[in-house]
């Protein structure tokens, strides 16, 4: 393991000069571009297209080079892909989804130190927002169930989902506040156990609050959800691009998904400059004495209570915007989403990328989405065919069609989930792309373990 480690440094050290750098970078994208317009569903494409803002982020070059490039490949080339196929374009607005909801977890955990199992709770503040006021709710608590007319109007016009975008980071903020407030003087387990415990109380609201008043509408969520309208310039600069190219106009529900995945792109570099912005100010290295130390930092006269309070504040205005987003692009809401699995999942994203790596958290995020809606679905759709066919395994003679549906890999997302965090654990503990602090860290405790020895 040492020794591929040390081959792949070696590699990436003799990649990174010169001229390398650009000509890796553009051949990357042109054949992932080229490779997924071929084959608009293939796996390995998609992987190979996707892999390339990694070439990006690693490689050595110009900055001026890598905004031409990333814009290039952000806001030209995904979308034309997604025409193509509006799967990868779902896939891609999920990894944006739930790698904003990282990101704002990993101020909690990876800058603050502080252990919060409930963050789903603040991912459905903002959806339940723009739920009830984008959508027919509000004038169903004046009927019965049963008896509202068939033609209920929506209570706000689609565009005012801009502002409710604003209002929903400010909501969240509040939100986070109120929960952080009861569990300042906690620490650990405890502060997970009781934030687990809080994030749960907001999803039993929503599903409880049908009664007396049907103010959420309980179990079976809020439906239809209003989208912002489609601005003029957008259909026609989107029909214009996507009828030179792909061939063929873009329908109106292609437009929309476009017009979300750029909506998600927006807020996520938006979160990211926030996040390296406090990462490197004042506040950030107030977040790590907390972390490493806390009594020190209170010694240090560090106001341990305001900054745990900002750190949950924060994090949690990410998730509602988030919420918002995902809510106007479903035009659905519904308790299930918000759930406590939902809260392992993007702290498990968090992990496995690196606590406290910008560019690790995204990572994460982008790994957990692509093995769930691409590799593993993939599989479990090719075994689905070959059930059908009459093919059998040649060695030992096995009827595909034989072949039990519990093994369907789709099913076991869960544990191959867990055995990656394991493996993680064990052998990269520090994340995929490790933040520097944490990584000076590790070295350092090996270096001492070495000393003992």
């Amino acid at each position: 393991m040492a020794q591929l480690q040390l081959y792949f440094q070696k590699f990436l050290t003799n990649v990174q000069k010169g001229v390398w750098p650009y000509v890796v970078t553009v051949v990357h994208i042109v054949l992932g571009t080229i490779l997924v317009y071929s084959d608009s569903r293939s796996i390995f494409a998609f992987l190979v297209l996707i892999t390339s803002f990694f070439s990006l982020y690693y490689l050595k070059a110009d900055n001026r080079f890598k905004l031409i490039a990333g814009i290039i490949l952000a806001l030209v080339i995904i979308p034309i892909v997604g025409v193509r196929n509006i799967f990868y374009l779902e896939i891609i607005f999920q990894i944006s989804v739930f790698a904003a909801l990282a990101l704002g977890l990993n101020i909690i955990v990876g800058f603050a130190g502080l252990l919060v199992m409930g963050y789903a709770a603040f991912y459905a503040v903002g959806a339940y927002l723009w739920g009830f006021f984008g959508s027919q709710q509000y004038y169903v608590l004046h009927y019965a169930p049963g008896t509202q007319p068939a033609n209920l109007p929506f209570l706000l016009p689609g565009d005012m989902f801009y502002l409710f975008l604003m209002l929903a980071i400010i909501v969240a903020a509040i939100a986070g506040l109120l929960v952080g407030l009861p569990v300042m003087r906690l620490r650990g387990d405890y502060l997970a156990i009781v934030t687990l415990g809080l994030g749960e109380v907001i999803r039993q609201l929503a599903n409880n609050l049908d009664k007396p008043l049907n103010f959420t509408n309980g179990p079976q969520g809020i439906t239809p959800i209003q989208r912002p309208t489609l601005p003029g310039f957008v259909l026609d600069g989107f029909n214009g691009l996507f009828g030179g190219i792909v061939g063929h106009p873009a329908d109106h529900a292609t437009l929309y998904n476009v017009m979300f995945y750029m909506l998600a792109l927006v807020v996520i570099i938006v979160i990211v400059m926030v996040t390296k912005n406090l990462e490197d100010s004042k506040v950030g290295r107030a977040w790590a004495a907390i972390r490493e130390d806390e009594t020190a930092a209170v010694a240090m006269g560090i106001p341990i209570v305001k900054l745990k309070l900002m750190a949950f504040a924060i994090g949690a205005s990410f998730a509602g915007a988030m919420g918002t987003l995902v809510a106007a692009s479903r035009t659905f809401v519904s308790p299930e989403s918000f759930s406590f699995m939902q809260s392992i999942g993007v702290l498990a994203m968090v992990i496995l990328g690196g606590l406290g790596s910008i560019p690790g958290v995204i990572l994460g995020a982008a790994t957990v989405v692509i093995l769930n809606l691409q590799i593993l679905q993939g599989f479990s759709l090719y075994l689905s065919q070959l059930r059908q066919s009459d093919s059998v395994i040649p060695i030992i003679n096995f009827a595909w069609r034989d072949l039990s549906a519990q093994l369907d890999p789709a099913k076991y997302q869960k544990l191959l989930y867990g055995t990656i965090l394991v493996l993680m654990m064990i052998f990269r503990p520090d994340g995929l792309i490790p933040a520097a602090r944490r990584k000076r860290k590790m070295l350092l405790d090996e270096t001492e373990t070495e000393a003992e020895k």
